[in-house]
């Protein structure tokens, strides 16, 4: 079984060794959401306002994600630390006190959201009318809240190991399984909306049941059910998991609520229509986002076992090399929205008046998407070095104190109507993103230079 060498093998190897098979396992991980939206939107007569309906699930799909990503994320990096001094036990522990907390907080969220999933989504911004459709799907969606947590939020482990293509592949079963259910259920079994969450909830369990087997059976790191003595022991690792996984969970988080601040507004000033626009981008945005994602997910266990490791030149080489490959994707990617956003629009609608009011919203989202680079590149390399601090403040300005107030400063104050909803994210790319880069730049490199003394 092939593993990446984090102690002798070259920095660039390593990256792309570990990013390749994850950039293949996120975007099929795209197929659980993408694939729905896409298949819902043809629903006959219906699937317009299904695929609007369906979009008022996303926050709670970001805030289960978010969950498992708190202690997947923020266990990873010290497993990886510790790898690098060479203390496996206490990697071991850690990932275990991980495990224990992804199925806890699973279990609890699935009850409350259970009891509670009417009220929610009428917070999401969901009409009497998205309700038909957006109950149902979030009833059943949430039954696989477990399964779903555990492949999230265990795969960082295996990432770390050095198991990138394992990783990958526990992805894989459950996209693809995704990917031959969904028209299975939603059109020849009849069961519309519901049938895209049952082939959701299917296709997590195959993942959780792969990511389980590799961890308890095969990894050289083998996780378990903590015991009775090692609970005490654990709430600290609980406590540094937590610390550490909060920044990219309140990120995440606050994507949650920039979305149901964004519904609630494009509502008043848009209506219906602009929730399925909303859809729409966002469905984009993850299409577009998820190789960032896996750059910076196959950067992070480098960048933490080399600082683990006190190897300062190699922390650096993974910086400018995590940084060139997501610059260089990202100024592509940048080109074709702007250059043919129609393109993009319609693998997820044909309905003519949804297309015409989605490409000036599109333009206007991604204006300057390429400096939310800046943003991850900070952000990740604040993670992976355990600057817990750093990593926090950032994922709340950008979102919480930018995104949020002008999402309703300049649709209403500005009168800027559904406009003013859309270029509330260039503005804070470019002000976040730019500013947590620059921190970055002033912070880590003194530090790595002191280092080398």
């Amino acid at each position: 079984m092939k593993r990446i060498d984090f102690e002798n093998g070259t920095v660039t190897g390593n990256i792309f060794g570990a990013a390749l098979p994850m950039l293949v396992a996120q975007i099929l991980n795209l197929l659980y959401n993408v694939v729905d939206r896409i298949y819902i939107a043809r629903i006959p007569h219906v699937g317009t306002a299904a695929l609007g309906s369906v979009g008022l699930c996303f926050p709670l799909v970001v805030i289960i994600t978010a969950f498992a990503n708190l202690f997947g994320s923020g266990g990873a990096p010290l497993f990886s630390i510790s790898r690098g001094q060479k203390k496996n036990k206490q990697a071991i522990h850690i990932m275990n006190t991980s495990f224990f907390m992804v199925c806890t907080s699973a279990v609890l969220l699935m009850f409350i959201g259970l009891l509670f999933a009417r009220p929610l989504l009428k917070l999401f911004g969901a009409s009497t009318d998205a309700l038909i459709y957006a109950f149902p799907y979030m009833m059943i969606y949430l039954i696989g809240t477990l399964p779903s947590m555990i492949a999230i939020g265990m795969n960082p482990f295996i990432n770390a190991q050095g198991y990138s293509t394992i990783g990958m592949f526990s992805v894989a079963i459950g996209a693809i399984a995704n990917l031959v259910l969904d028209p299975l259920f939603i059109f020849v079994l009849g069961f519309g909306v519901r049938g895209a969450a049952i082939a959701t909830v299917i296709s997590q369990c195959l993942s959780a049941s792969f990511v389980l087997f590799f961890l308890t059976r095969k990894a050289e790191l083998k996780v378990h059910f903590l015991h009775k003595n090692e609970l005490s022991e654990s709430l600290t690792y609980a406590k540094n998991i937590i610390s550490l996984g909060t920044a990219g969970f309140i990120m995440q988080l606050t994507n949650s609520l920039v979305s149901i601040v964004c519904n609630n507004v494009l509502s008043v000033t848009g209506g219906d229509i602009y929730i399925s626009v909303m859809t729409i981008i966002s469905s984009i945005r993850q299409l577009v986002e998820t190789p960032i994602y896996a750059m910076n997910e196959g950067a992070s266990p480098i960048l933490s076992y080399n600082y683990g490791a006190r190897r300062p030149a190699r922390v650096k080489k993974a910086m400018v090399v995590m940084a060139s490959m997501i610059l260089c994707y990202t100024a592509v990617m940048w080109g074709i929205i702007i250059l043919a956003p129609g393109a993009l629009i319609r693998v997820f609608s044909s309905d003519t008046a949804l297309i015409r009011d989605s490409i000036p919203a599109l333009n206007q989202y991604f204006a300057a998407f390429i400096f939310m680079d800046l943003q991850y590149i900070g952000q990740t390399v604040f993670k992976s070095l355990n600057k817990k601090k750093h990593a926090i403040f950032f994922s709340l300005l950008r979102k919480v104190f930018i995104v949020v107030p002008l999402t309703y400063l300049m649709p209403y104050a500005l009168h800027m109507g559904t406009s003013g909803v859309f270029l509330a994210e260039p503005v804070s790319n470019v002000i976040g993103g730019g500013l947590c880069f620059v921190t970055m730049l002033c912070t880590i490199l003194p530090e790595l230079k002191r280092m080398e003394i």
